[in-house]
């Protein structure tokens, strides 16, 4: 088996997966309510740049902090919005794990 077809056979598993099948039922409940999706939307690109300026050893207003955790508890008030959140924390854990994985391998 070739390496090429190792990753194709990787992929294959993360289909696969349960957090990957969670994570697309999960999705797809989200995207039938557009109001709920832009939600979700907005707390990800919040979510994404908090993460982006922690990495750039920016420091956090608290104003900003406090934004993104009362539209995390907006959302998790709503069921679909809850399970959607869980489900893709579980999908990315699990891609991280294998990007852990494979960076332990090739020293990344």
């Amino acid at each position: 088996m070739t390496i090429h077809d190792q990753a194709h056979a990787l992929a294959r598993s993360i289909k696969e997966s349960d957090e990957y099948r969670q994570y697309t039922v999960a999705r797809e409940s989200a995207a039938q309510n557009p109001e709920l999706a832009a939600m979700i939307n907005d707390f990800r690109a919040k979510q994404f740049d908090l993460q982006r300026k922690q990495l750039a050893g920016e420091t956090l207003a608290e104003d900003v902090m406090a934004q993104a955790q009362s539209l995390y508890q907006i959302l998790m008030r709503d069921p679909v919005a809850a399970e959607y959140v869980q489900a893709e924390m579980r999908f990315t854990l699990m891609v991280n794990d294998i990007y852990s994985i494979l960076g332990e391998v090739i020293k990344m």
